[in-house]
């Protein structure tokens, strides 16, 4: 049987055979890998030896997570779950996966997600032979990787504000840095009044007709689209984007704003990507700041859904003032792999930046016997960056897009500084994860680890409330404007000296007809397109 074949092969042939699977980004032709030896918790007889790949991903999945996933302890046996009735449904088996362990404090598991109860909150799983090669799927991780690539037209999101009881404005919310629409002057503020053939702005044709035109186009994947519609600068404008690969800055926008003797440096930030795409973008903005004397930070994270955890260090020591010293962050594994028994990892190599297989004294160094899951050696600590040295007030915009990464930037940013928030909840994500690949096939991203501050404080599965609640992203005014609401309400924060722009001005920019119910949004489209995660690309190996 091909069974014992595999069962004979050595350890270094089956090694070899998942560092091919580390290296192939398209669909291999190998045989496939068996299924790693079950974890010893609970009844197992019916994982019966078999060579299907459907059922030997089925158990590789389910397998993993007994030993890796962050709340193991709640998972059934292997009997009990039965992961080949999952058939190729893998994420239908990665869902049943995140129900078990339930939150005391709402009664749904930790992973439900109130926006679409029927996906998990945090784990996924990717096809590495299908997904595209130079950006994630639209509608699915993020429109923009963590490499800075994109492969779109370049328009982040929209905004329906209603302007009166006939008519809307459909805002631009946001522009990838790089894409065809920053390319041709697009940016947040300007509106769109015409898609294709489809005039935009009528609200009797809102629900019928144009909100369907607007899914398929702006939260779609075309080739290309014909806009027609107003900059902020108050021109018309009429043209055809065309989708194309590009690299894209995650710095959205930055501004240096006078009030009084403060002078408030402002960041708009989309994504924590990887070293080189982020860094040196980041150390430019700072050393700005510190040029121009910036007293006071705000930080927009309201569609920052996350990234490297690397980076979202990066960006903390350079916003904490040179007082921050000691921890700034911890994470926490399970007490199985803190206590070195998740053995399963023997099968995933230990990778470098560059995705390069590393070996010690001959030997290929893998995810479990050369990396160390104890709390303390996955301790983080402040090291101060840059010259701007002495803020110690920071406002962050925040919205139910704002995740991971840019909440653990704030919650370890809380007890060195005031820090305050001003939108709506935070997503609620203080777990990690590391992808795991199995079956040469798949990346799977299992929650892994919780991260809390140097006071130990985390948990903030519900999100993070803010200080000003404030709902109101209509996407009227370019980022760094502090005519916006959200950025007048941070500006408040650090002067109390008032909102920025009156009810009134405000009414007058958007053009609100005399008497009408007033400005307010349609409602949502189908989703934003940035990833939601914090990926731990640098696990602490063992001394």
């Amino acid at each position: 049987m091909k069974t014992n074949m595999w069962q004979r092969k050595s350890a270094f042939l089956f090694a070899m055979l998942v560092i091919a699977a580390f290296a192939a980004c398209k669909k291999s032709k190998v045989k496939p890998d068996p299924a790693p030896e079950p974890p010893s918790q609970g009844s197992n007889v019916k994982q019966t030896p078999t060579t299907d790949r459907t059922q030997l991903t089925s158990d590789s999945l389910f397998l993993y997570a007994k030993e890796v996933y962050y709340w193991n302890d709640a998972l059934p046996s292997y009997d009990d779950f039965e992961p080949r009735k999952y058939g190729s449904n893998l994420n239908g088996e990665l869902f049943a996966i995140t129900r078990y362990k339930i939150d005391p404090t709402t009664s749904k598991p930790y992973e439900f997600r109130t926006s679409n109860p029927n996906a998990s909150k945090y784990s996924y799983i990717e096809d590495i032979t299908t997904r595209n090669p130079v950006a994630a799927l639209p509608n699915e991780q993020s429109d923009v990787d963590l490499e800075g690539n994109g492969n779109d037209i370049g328009i982040f999101s929209v905004s329906a504000v209603a302007v009166s009881t006939t008519a809307y404005k459909l805002f631009i919310l946001a522009v990838d840095k790089g894409s065809p629409a920053d390319e041709f002057g697009l940016t947040r503020g300007a509106y769109i009044t015409k898609i294709n053939s489809t005039s935009i702005g009528n609200r009797a044709s809102f629900e019928t007709v144009e909100r369907g035109v607007i899914n398929a186009t702006i939260y779609g994947d075309p080739a290309s689209i014909s806009i027609e519609g107003v900059k902020t600068n108050g021109q018309t404008f009429a043209t055809t984007l065309t989708k194309k690969t590009y690299k894209s800055s995650p710095v959205l926008k930055t501004n240096v704003i006078t009030v009084g003797a403060k002078k408030i440096g402002y960041l708009a930030y989309a994504r924590f990507s990887n070293e080189d795409n982020s860094f040196a973008a980041l150390d430019a903005v700072f050393t700005d700041f510190s040029s121009k004397g910036v007293t006071d930070l705000v930080v927009d994270l309201r569609y920052n859904g996350g990234g490297y955890v690397n980076t979202a260090e990066r960006l903390v020591n350079l916003i904490a003032p040179a007082t921050a010293t000691g921890v700034m962050y911890k994470e926490y594994y399970n007490s199985m792999m803190q206590n070195n028994k998740a053995t399963i990892l023997k099968n995933q190599p230990y990778l470098d930046a560059n995705d390069k297989v590393q070996y010690k004294n001959g030997r290929m160094m893998n995810y479990y016997e050369d990396i160390d899951y104890s709390v303390a050696r996955n301790t983080r600590s402040f090291s101060k960056r840059g010259n701007l040295t002495g803020v110690t007030n920071i406002v962050f915009i925040v919205s139910g897009n704002t995740a991971s990464a840019s909440e653990l930037v704030i919650n370890s940013l809380k007890p060195k500084m005031n820090v305050k928030l001003v939108g709506l909840q935070t997503y609620g994500k203080p777990i990690g994860f590391f992808p795991v690949r199995i079956q040469n096939k798949y990346d799977v991203f299992l929650s892994m680890f919780e991260t809390k501050n140097s006071q130990d404080a985390g948990g903030y599965y519900t999100g993070m409330a803010p200080d000003v609640s404030l709902d109101r992203d209509f996407g009227d005014y370019d980022f760094g404007d502090p005519s916006e609401q959200l950025l007048a309400a941070a500006i408040n924060q650090l002067t109390q000296q008032g909102a920025a722009v009156s009810a009134v001005s405000r009414n007058k920019v958007l053009n609100v007809s005399p008497g009408s119910e007033g400005v307010f949004s349609l409602g949502k489209f189908d989703q934003n397109k940035e990833f939601v995660g914090m990926i731990e690309n640098r696990p602490a190996a063992r001394p």
